[in-house]
């Protein structure tokens, strides 16, 4: 049974004893592997940054850091401290920068990470509609793929993540709501030998240069185990890239082809720059949501952002029915 008295005592100490200071250190720390490093980050000499760590260890009883020949590594404990540590700073930067913005009248402020999917049709609309009801929100809006957005998003520093959804690895104290499910192409140029075809097999497909999105990404283990279940090698070589400007000029100038949102090439598809290849594909219709820390926990521009996601994506899934 755990020791409740224990806990108190624990909790205690946290809430009387503990300093920003101490927190930016740890975190400082965490990131060079130095306390050298972590001590010229936050503008202190090393050996006050090696009494600041030490009064830490004293006052909890355990070991933050191990030394090492590859530097200063983070026991269990230490990792746990670091990683509240980057979530209490992240809210207190955001506190001060909602203050700011108010104080300028911007009137809040909401950070969004987006991952392709929702880049070209989803998060438009929401902004283009926030801005009408909440002009003085200023929103930030940060891309990229799942491995660079989600830790930004359990430390603390996105509100949330709209796009296809990640895997389990991501959802540790998360909640992911599923918004509406998109439609996956495969496209290439208008003229592309495979172009015009009402069938293409998977053969040709695993015989076509390709651009693919990462090895890390949800989408290209899909993809991947797409040509696995059909005994077929992946596609070979591949052009590696989520910057949907240079993939767009890449389609329309080489015979390279990939797999993309629907909502992403439909408009070149339809003025007759980009064409979709006839295939089966098993992944056609994948969710795409919302991530975010805690609803509760939204500030009043992020719980607007997110009630418009709703909205807005429900109209979009029933305008596609």
């Amino acid at each position: 049974m755990p020791d409740r008295n224990r806990h108190v005592k624990i909790t205690e100490r946290v809430s009387t004893r503990l300093k920003l200071k101490q927190l930016r250190l740890l975190v400082a720390i965490s990131k060079h592997s130095s306390i050298l490093h972590a001590a010229e980050e936050i503008c202190i000499s090393q050996p006050a940054a090696t009494k600041l760590l030490k009064d830490l260890e004293t006052d909890f009883n355990v070991q933050l850091f191990h030394r090492t020949n590859r530097g200063v590594i983070p026991t269990e404990y230490g990792e746990a401290l670091v990683r509240h540590g980057k979530l209490i700073l992240a809210q207190i930067s955001h506190a001060a920068q909602e203050l700011d913005d108010l104080n300028e009248g911007l009137g809040g402020r909401v950070v969004v990470g987006t991952l392709l999917a929702a880049s070209a049709r989803l998060l438009p609309k929401v902004i283009s509609v926030l801005h009408e009801q909440r002009p003085n929100v200023s929103i930030v809006v940060r891309d990229g793929t799942n491995d660079f957005l989600m830790p930004l998003l359990h430390s603390g520093e996105l509100d949330m993540v709209v796009g296809r959804l990640a895997e389990y690895r991501y959802r540790e104290e998360l909640v992911q709501e599923i918004l509406y499910r998109e439609e996956v192409v495969v496209a290439c140029r208008e003229g592309h030998p495979l172009s015009g075809r009402q069938r293409v097999t998977f053969e040709e497909l695993a015989k076509s240069d390709w651009i693919l999105p990462p090895t890390q990404t949800t989408l290209r283990r899909q993809i991947d185990k797409e040509f696995f279940d059909r005994g077929l090698p992946s596609p070979s070589n591949p052009v590696e890239c989520v910057s949907y400007l240079t993939n767009r000029a890449l389609l329309l100038e080489t015979n390279l082809i990939g797999v993309f949102p629907l909502d992403v090439v439909q408009k070149d598809i339809s003025t007759g720059g980009l064409a979709a290849i006839g295939c089966q594909l098993n992944i056609t219709k994948s969710p795409v949501g919302v991530s975010f820390r805690n609803e509760d926990a939204l500030s009043p521009a992020a719980t607007a952002f997110l009630a418009q996601l709703r909205t807005i994506s429900a109209n979009l899934a029933t305008n596609s029915t």
